[in-house]
């Protein structure tokens, strides 16, 4: 697995080929995604081992991609963990009992032996889905610290985050309890995945963009770090990647990444400079393209393997998930059309 060409570019070594793989690729656009969950709730589906499986290979065994992305939801853990929480159709994830107060997280759950059994249907998942993938690697995944902990604190999906930011302000002690609960919750998480067979990982920050560069280093950068740190030594790539979070990624990098996601509002090239020299990226084709003409496809496709050319490795990637209501016969055309340009020089 480790010659593996996708797995060479996240360690910094250029292949002949593009690699590429898209966030959010297994199910949702898939109309054998939804034949096959039908009568199943998301995160029910999500610890069903044959199940997640299948659905982790679907876009793998159609699109051609290079790697699968392990099916799951930032908000398994947290469920598998004991708290109540439902992904509620066309909301989100909803929780039962906010988090907000010390109180609240004093009754959260201790991340003991129960929790390490709950993660036995992950484990499972993740050795049938390798078995099943064969030579073609596998990215384990975890919501990071901030996004998982803002939904807990919100109680459900947040356009400002307005009360998670209020917290940092005015109880840093108790959020930076809950983070640490939930850095535990998701580097744990990982380590399952990967001591399972996954090859590589990705910490996924969806809300983190909502964050200033003083917030971040002050109440999130650390957690994130406690998370990574269940796997750094574990000899598997690390990516961390955020929503709107341009501003962050020498932060973000600094928390324990190998390789930086750049999501669709910066160019490679300009991430770049922004980044230590030899970091790997990964990215970022914007999703809106998913829905023009092929010429428009395509031409963005070449502008993303240009800009990002100057990398040590580069993972071609949406610069954000996979949109519900994406035609699989396009990524399956643009997968196509990325393997046959020629990769960068090494």
């Amino acid at each position: 697995m480790a010659d593996a060409s996708l797995l060479q570019e996240l360690r910094g070594v250029r292949a002949a080929t593009p690699s590429v793989w898209f966030m959010r690729q297994a199910g949702r656009s898939l109309p054998e995604y939804r034949s096959l969950r039908e009568g199943t709730t998301m995160l029910d589906s999500c610890v069903r081992p044959e199940m997640a499986a299948e659905i982790t290979v679907q876009p793998v065994r159609r699109h051609r991609v290079d790697a699968g992305i392990f099916f799951s939801d930032i908000v398994v853990p947290a469920r598998q963990a004991g708290l109540g929480v439902e992904i509620q159709p066309g909301v989100g994830p909803v929780f039962d009992h906010p988090v907000r107060t010390e109180a609240d997280v004093d009754a959260l759950p201790p991340l003991g032996d129960d929790y390490e059994a709950a993660l036995d249907p992950i484990r499972e998942a993740v050795r049938l889905t390798v078995a099943e993938l064969g030579t073609t690697p596998l990215i384990g995944f975890a919501g990071a610290p901030f996004t998982v902990a803002s939904y807990m604190v919100e109680g459900g999906p947040s356009r400002d985050h307005l009360r998670t930011r209020a917290l940092m302000r005015s109880q840093p002690e108790v959020w930076a309890r809950l983070a640490s609960w939930v850095a535990e919750l998701s580097g744990r998480f990982l380590r399952a995945q990967v001591l399972a067979g996954a090859s590589a990982v990705q910490l996924f920050d969806s809300w983190v963009g909502a964050l200033s560069v003083e917030q971040y280093l002050a109440h999130v950068q650390q957690h994130s770090a406690d998370a990574l740190a269940h796997v750094t030594a574990l000899p598997v790539p690390r990516i961390h990647f955020g929503v709107g979070a341009a501003h962050l990624l020498p932060q973000m990098f600094e928390a324990g990444a190998t390789a930086m996601g750049v999501d669709h509002r910066l160019r490679l090239d300009h991430a770049l400079e922004l980044l230590p020299q030899g970091t790997p990226v990964q990215g970022n084709i914007d999703p809106a393209v998913l829905f023009t003409s092929e010429q428009a496809r395509f031409a963005e496709a070449r502008e993303v393997l240009a800009a990002g050319a100057a990398a040590s490795g580069h993972v071609v990637n949406l610069g954000h998930g996979v949109p519900p209501t994406a035609d699989p016969q396009v990524l399956t055309d643009l997968v196509s059309f990325l393997h046959a340009q020629g990769g960068a020089s090494a």
